[in-house]
């Protein structure tokens, strides 16, 4: 979800200000970079429709460019070989934290002049000043000044020659002419060690804006203890892409009280700077709201289009019931996601083998009995089966048996549904069909009658 709104605030402000919208995979740490977590970023961006004006480019097939500006910086005197082992820094950081120190390299090979007897591959270290501050001209934050004597000497190309990502991303931004960097404030102790790899390439470096962090309900870091995290798995719970756009631009930013706006009203108003400085409190329940509003917006195939997938996943075939957009139509006030309308809308698709146990205590007695073989005899002599017609025809057995239209309702949502909960009682016998609906009849009135003779 970070990433996620990342990615929208730098396509806002882009579209805003008549700019292009890069994607870059950054993708040379190969552990974390895999082909799954690459697609994960390509299939989200597609999802959400943050499309990108260049790109992707990956790091991965840039190295040449890489290497020759290490090469640079070694050349110029402004990086060095280390040849510390891994034993050596973990041992140096243990002592340093035991002495209450901030761990940092201690330069140990800053001024070597020859490589030490037997000395394995060395990692190449950017040659960070010693003296003065870096100002990080923040776009939300303002200025926060680092002293370069709390910044020690980056890892710029580790042992097997990857380079890493603090160069570059430096390397990138130069060559891609980039004007401005957004992205999240966990990257902000990054910025001005960056800031001064840049000056040593002589380039002139972008604007950064660095948004506050997504938390959880307690107050943590938004994480998968919180619930759904990824855009793919709100994808699949059944979200749709306007509503996560909607929401995410909320979270750090607003334009007074509007809490629902169209793309291009985003594009009009969205300005970085109006970004909070504060983290943002992720609620799915808001979000939950938001999400039903635009299922109830959204034009009715395309919602219909999108419950037959999420069907299919329960195992229902969406050729075996009522037309989608007739449940869509009927649904839509009632579910907050698609997933959600799809369960809702089962009993429509399948028959059912029991009922729920409450609802069949409370409804199926033999009091319902000869109501229920009332409204079945109307139902089935009904010409059309319209919401009207079985309207009328309940509304006269519940007449003929003289009880409120409520009495006999009940009884008959558990006989065709299995539960006490559906739409109303016209609408969810249309959606199940005239021959389901007076088979479930039929076959709550054999359950109510083997109920009372095993009692």
């Amino acid at each position: 979800m970070g990433g996620a709104r990342t990615a929208l605030f730098c396509w806002l402000y882009a579209r805003h200000c008549g700019g292009s919208f890069i994607l870059r995979i950054e993708d040379t740490d190969r552990e974390r970079s895999t082909e799954a977590s690459v697609n994960a970023i390509l299939d989200g961006m597609a999802w959400l429709g943050l499309d990108y004006d260049e790109g992707p480019f990956y790091q991965t097939q840039r190295m040449a460019l890489y290497q020759q500006q290490i090469d640079r910086l070694l050349k110029e005197g402004n990086a060095y070989h280390c040849y510390c082992t891994r034993e050596r820094i973990d041992a140096l950081r243990e002592q340093q934290r035991s002495g209450g120190i901030k761990p940092r390299y201690d330069g140990h090979c800053r001024d070597l002049s020859a490589p030490p007897a037997g000395a394995p591959a060395p990692a190449v270290r950017f040659k960070n000043p010693q003296d003065g501050a870096v100002v990080v001209d923040d776009l939300i934050r303002g200025p926060m000044a680092f002293s370069n004597t709390e910044l020690d000497d980056l890892v710029i190309a580790r042992p097997d020659g990857t380079p890493t990502y603090n160069f570059t991303v430096v390397v990138d931004d130069l060559d891609m002419q980039i004007t401005h960097v957004i992205r999240g404030d966990d990257h902000i102790n990054n910025t001005p060690r960056q800031l001064n790899i840049i000056r040593a390439l002589g380039g002139t470096p972008p604007h950064y804006a660095h948004v506050p962090m997504i938390l959880g309900s307690d107050g943590q870091r938004l994480s998968k203890r919180h619930g759904a995290v990824s855009v793919l798995q709100f994808r699949d719970d059944g979200f749709l892409p306007e509503a996560l756009l909607n929401y995410l631009v909320r979270l750090g930013w607003s334009h007074g009280d509007q809490e629902i706006f169209e793309l291009s009203e985003l594009i009009k108003l969205f300005d970085i700077a109006d970004v909070n400085k504060a983290a943002s409190v992720f609620d799915f329940d808001k979000l939950m709201w938001l999400n039903q509003h635009y299922i109830k917006q959204a034009d009715a195939s395309r919602i219909a289009a999108e419950i037959g997938r999420h069907m299919a996943q329960l195992g229902l075939d969406p050729q075996a019931g009522p037309d989608l957009e007739d449940v869509v139509n009927v649904q839509r006030e009632r579910a907050r996601t698609l997933a959600e309308m799809a369960e809702k809308s089962a009993f429509a698709f399948r028959d059912f083998d029991s009922y729920e146990q409450t609802a069949a205590k409370k409804h199926l007695k033999q009091a319902a009995v000869e109501p229920l073989l009332s409204v079945r005899q109307r139902l089935e002599a009904l010409s059309e089966w319209t919401p009207e017609a079985i309207h009328q025809a309940v509304l006269a057995a519940a007449e003929s048996a003289d009880v409120k239209l409520g009495k006999l309702a009940q009884p008959l949502r558990v006989a065709v549904t299995g539960t006490a909960m559906s739409p109303s009682i016209d609408q969810t016998l249309w959606l199940v069909g005239k021959s389901r609906t007076l088979a479930r009849i039929d076959a709550a009135i054999a359950y109510i009658e083997r109920a009372e003779a095993s009692a």
